[in-house]
Protein backbone atom coordinates (compact mmCIF):
# COMPACT_ATOMS: atom_id res chain seq x y z
CA UNK A 1 0.00 0.00 0.00
CA UNK A 2 1.43 3.13 -1.05
CA UNK A 3 2.16 6.12 1.75
CA UNK A 4 -0.61 8.34 2.27
CA UNK A 5 -0.33 11.97 1.34
CA UNK A 6 -2.72 13.88 3.89
CA UNK A 7 -3.38 14.60 6.21
CA UNK A 8 -7.26 13.28 7.30
CA UNK A 9 -9.71 15.19 9.91
CA UNK A 10 -12.31 13.08 9.99
CA UNK A 11 -10.43 10.24 11.85
CA UNK A 12 -11.77 6.76 12.80
CA UNK A 13 -12.56 5.69 16.20
CA UNK A 14 -10.35 3.53 18.60
CA UNK A 15 -12.56 0.90 18.45
CA UNK A 16 -12.28 1.03 14.31
CA UNK A 17 -8.61 1.45 14.99
CA UNK A 18 -8.61 -1.67 17.18
CA UNK A 19 -10.05 -3.66 15.01
CA UNK A 20 -8.38 -3.43 11.80
CA UNK A 21 -6.60 -6.52 10.37
CA UNK A 22 -2.94 -7.47 9.98
CA UNK A 23 -0.42 -4.28 9.96
CA UNK A 24 -1.14 -0.11 9.75
CA UNK A 25 1.17 2.81 10.60
CA UNK A 26 -0.47 5.76 12.39
CA UNK A 27 1.16 9.10 11.67
CA UNK A 28 -0.39 12.19 13.97
CA UNK A 29 0.63 14.91 12.79
CA UNK A 30 -0.64 18.22 10.84
CA UNK A 31 -0.08 19.87 7.10
CA UNK A 32 1.25 22.72 8.65
CA UNK A 33 3.75 21.44 11.43
CA UNK A 34 7.70 21.67 10.65
CA UNK A 35 8.01 18.58 12.20
CA UNK A 36 5.86 16.52 10.26
CA UNK A 37 6.86 18.12 6.66
CA UNK A 38 10.96 17.37 7.56
CA UNK A 39 9.66 13.64 8.27
CA UNK A 40 7.63 13.13 5.18
CA UNK A 41 10.65 12.02 3.25
CA UNK A 42 11.98 10.07 5.89
CA UNK A 43 9.15 8.24 5.86
CA UNK A 44 8.33 7.78 2.16
CA UNK A 45 11.98 6.43 1.98
CA UNK A 46 11.31 3.64 5.05
CA UNK A 47 7.81 2.95 3.44
CA UNK A 48 9.40 2.01 0.13
CA UNK A 49 8.22 -1.53 -1.06
CA UNK A 50 6.64 -2.17 2.18
CA UNK A 51 2.78 -3.00 2.46
CA UNK A 52 1.37 -2.04 5.64
CA UNK A 53 -1.48 0.04 5.80
CA UNK A 54 -0.75 4.00 6.62
CA UNK A 55 -3.29 6.08 8.32
CA UNK A 56 -2.50 9.49 8.61
CA UNK A 57 -4.60 11.50 10.76
CA UNK A 58 -5.15 15.23 11.89
CA UNK A 59 -3.84 15.58 15.21
CA UNK A 60 -5.01 18.38 17.97
CA UNK A 61 -6.44 19.34 21.01
CA UNK A 62 -9.88 17.41 21.56
CA UNK A 63 -8.95 15.08 18.94
CA UNK A 64 -10.36 11.80 20.38
CA UNK A 65 -8.33 8.98 18.26
CA UNK A 66 -4.83 11.06 19.05
CA UNK A 67 -5.84 11.59 23.06
CA UNK A 68 -6.45 8.00 23.10
CA UNK A 69 -3.03 7.22 22.22
CA UNK A 70 -2.00 9.82 24.39
CA UNK A 71 0.05 11.91 21.63
CA UNK A 72 2.25 14.62 22.64
CA UNK A 73 4.11 15.51 19.86
CA UNK A 74 4.21 15.50 16.06
CA UNK A 75 4.46 13.41 14.31
CA UNK A 76 4.37 10.23 15.86
CA UNK A 77 4.04 7.08 14.22
CA UNK A 78 2.59 4.01 15.67
CA UNK A 79 2.38 0.57 14.47
CA UNK A 80 -0.13 -1.19 15.24
CA UNK A 81 -1.21 -5.43 14.47
CA UNK A 82 -4.52 -6.77 15.25
CA UNK A 83 -5.35 -3.71 17.20
CA UNK A 84 -1.98 -3.92 19.71
CA UNK A 85 0.99 -1.23 19.20
CA UNK A 86 4.08 -2.39 18.65
CA UNK A 87 6.02 0.57 18.87
CA UNK A 88 6.00 4.31 18.46
CA UNK A 89 8.38 6.70 16.93
CA UNK A 90 7.98 10.21 18.37
CA UNK A 91 9.33 13.46 16.02
CA UNK A 92 11.68 10.97 13.76
CA UNK A 93 15.19 12.66 12.41
CA UNK A 94 16.43 9.97 10.13
CA UNK A 95 15.31 6.78 7.72
CA UNK A 96 16.43 4.06 9.94
CA UNK A 97 14.29 5.50 12.93
CA UNK A 98 11.26 4.58 10.74
CA UNK A 99 12.75 1.80 9.09
CA UNK A 100 13.64 0.17 13.06
CA UNK A 101 10.03 0.79 14.00
CA UNK A 102 8.66 -0.88 10.52
CA UNK A 103 10.98 -3.82 10.84
CA UNK A 104 8.50 -5.16 13.27
CA UNK A 105 6.44 -5.90 10.60
CA UNK A 106 9.08 -8.62 9.88
CA UNK A 107 8.42 -10.06 12.95
CA UNK A 108 5.82 -8.70 14.73
CA UNK A 109 5.72 -11.20 17.97
CA UNK A 110 9.33 -9.89 18.29
CA UNK A 111 8.01 -6.52 19.18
Amino acid sequence: MPMNETYTASAPSRAEVDALDGFTLIEFGTAWCGHCRVAQPLLAAAMTERDIRHLKVEDGPGRALGRSFRVKLWPTLILMYQGEELGRVVRPTSTRAIEDLLSHADNPRAG
